[in-house]
């Protein structure tokens, strides 16, 4: 045994000094894939929907079927791994990804393309998590901060690319290129995976054969029913629906069920008692407040800009692209120091930062355009790595390397509910935010009122001057007087979201406290 430990470090010793970089690239591109594919459909939609004679609600399923297929197998990617072995698991993970993409690209009907986007939520499931993890194996704790720098720069800058080069693929090639598009950097990405990730020690055996098939069942049921619950609440005006209602009803009791069986069976799918860390607890709920930040606000802003200001898918994704590569650019530059200074700091200055851009957000008004969001967003980029690097490597990096794997799908599962959970809260208050301030501007809006009459009668006085007749002036000029209401009403609601989530990130600090002073590590050798 001692011999087979000496011929491993002086293996390991031989290796060249890039090849754990190569590894870093390796493992990160197949989580850029994941993450950009996650966003990227979102533009195409409406394209997609008159392509294939789908109703609205009907399209809707191509995202959601995505997303509950990846929130199912995030938690499951460490017994997978531990199962197949690390890099059998991700290299079947990456193939199947960009068979089911180039799937989705052929697809002749609405159900092949949603059972495509299933099977392609399934695959890049393995590949988010399953590459934070590789990498915090890889790497020693002094070069962590600028490994996971290259693995977050996907993670964060992802949300905005996605829209950015689906717009330009759909209005330049059609929906399909989407799709497509992902076979060059799939099938580059399967080769560097087989060129550079370590084998799989042939001599491993997984902690038990034996498959929970039960916890597989009730995850899978549970995360499922959640996720629909998020996704299509809102379309159906959430528990005035015996659907909504049934899925939350069946969530509940589905994770109580999961969570008992984890914990009472020895070779659970999900490894629970990880949570025992406190600081893998604290940081991953921190990460849902950050999934709902990162999505949520992300969210919000395409929104606004496509409703109230009317740009267009491509011009929506430019305004979201300088905070994307400032981000990139946080990312790269912060990963040399992360690891020098004590990561509550770097988070809670990243908090302060993003709920002062959320406050400065707040003050929008009809004539907001693209310069006055221009340095918002690129802050907003720049506030978001502050806190995703730094709380990755606080939350995960204290963790013994036997639960790195089973830590970082927990970890990654509570940012991607957290921008589920996040998406689906804002949709729901900015609908009732806007009714709320429609009503009380109609309630200003009266035969009565000067400053509406003076108004009304200014608007049929120019629309007379164009040719229209009395009547269709009038009638012109109370539409006119409808979507102003309306649009200042959608105004004023996208204020309240950006104050909402700016004073969330501001209540949640305390739980950094939590999290512990990292304790200095000397470098350890990278396992393999």
């Amino acid at each position: 045994m001692a011999r087979t430990q000496s011929r491993h470090t002086v293996s390991h010793q031989a290796e060249p000094k890039w090849l754990k970089w190569a590894i870093a690239i390796t493992a990160s591109l197949g989580a850029i894939l994941e993450v950009i594919d996650t966003s990227i459909v979102n533009v195409a939609l409406t394209e997609m929907q008159s392509s294939l004679g789908a109703t609205i609600t009907e399209i809707g399923w191509v995202v959601t079927g995505y997303a509950l297929a990846n929130v199912i197998l995030i938690p499951l990617t460490a017994w997978l791994g531990d199962y197949f072995g690390r890099k059998t698991y991700f290299i079947f993970s990456l193939i199947g990804f960009t068979i089911s993409s180039i799937l989705c690209g052929f697809a002749i009907n609405l159900p092949m393309l949603i059972v495509s986007r299933i099977l392609q939520g399934l695959c890049g499931g393995g590949l988010l998590a399953k590459a934070q993890a590789i990498l915090f194996e890889t790497f020693p704790p002094s070069q962590q901060g600028l490994a996971q720098a290259i693995f977050g720069v996907g993670v964060i800058a992802g949300p905005a690319i996605g829209p950015t080069l689906g717009g330009f693929l759909t209005d330049n090639l059609g929906w399909r290129w989407i799709f497509f598009i992902n076979l060059p950097f799939g099938i580059l990405a399967v080769v560097m995976a087989l060129t550079f990730l370590p084998g799989d020690d042939i001599n491993h055996k997984p902690i038990s054969k034996k498959v929970d098939w039960l916890g597989i069942g009730l995850l899978a049921i549970a995360l499922g029913c959640l996720q629909a619950f998020l996704e299509e609440g809102e379309k159906e005006d959430w528990f005035e629906s015996g659907f909504i209602t049934t899925l939350a009803i069946v969530s509940v009791v589905g994770l109580a069920l999961f969570i008992w069986r984890e914990l009472a069976t020895d070779s659970p799918a999900v490894n629970l008692r990880v949570l025992r860390h406190r600081s893998l607890a604290a940081g991953s709920v921190y990460s849902a407040v950050l999934g709902m930040g990162l999505y949520g606000a992300l969210f919000a802003v395409p929104i606004f800009a496509q409703s109230v200001l009317h740009y267009t898918a491509t011009q929506t994704g430019m305004l979201l692209f300088p905070g994307a590569l400032a981000s990139a650019v946080t990312m790269l530059m912060l990963g040399r120091i992360t690891s020098k200074i004590d990561p509550r700091f770097i988070i809670a200055g990243g908090g302060i930062l993003t709920s002062l851009v959320m406050f400065q957000l707040a003050g929008i008004n009809p004539d907001t355009g693209s310069d006055d969001l221009f340095y918002p967003l690129l802050w907003r980029g720049v506030g978001t790595v502050m806190m995703f690097l730094p709380l990755s490597l606080a939350t995960i990096g204290p963790l013994p390397k036997k639960d790195i794997s089973a830590g970082s799908g927990f970890y990654n599962l509570t940012r991607q509910l957290g921008g589920s959970i996040g998406i689906a809260v804002l949709t729901t208050l900015l609908a009732q935010r806007q009714a709320f301030h429609r009503k009380i501007l109609v309630e200003h809006v009266t035969p009565y009122d000067y400053a509406t009459n003076q108004r009304l009668s200014m608007l049929e006085n120019a629309l007379q001057g164009r040719g229209e007749d009395a009547a269709t002036a009038h009638q012109q000029a109370l539409q006119i007087l409808n979507q102003t209401v309306d649009t200042q009403a959608q105004i004023l609601s996208f204020e309240d979201i950006f104050w909402i989530v700016g004073v969330a990130f501001l209540v949640t600090l305390p739980l950094l406290l939590l999290l512990g002073k990292r304790k200095p590590t000397a470098d350890l050798p990278a396992a393999h």
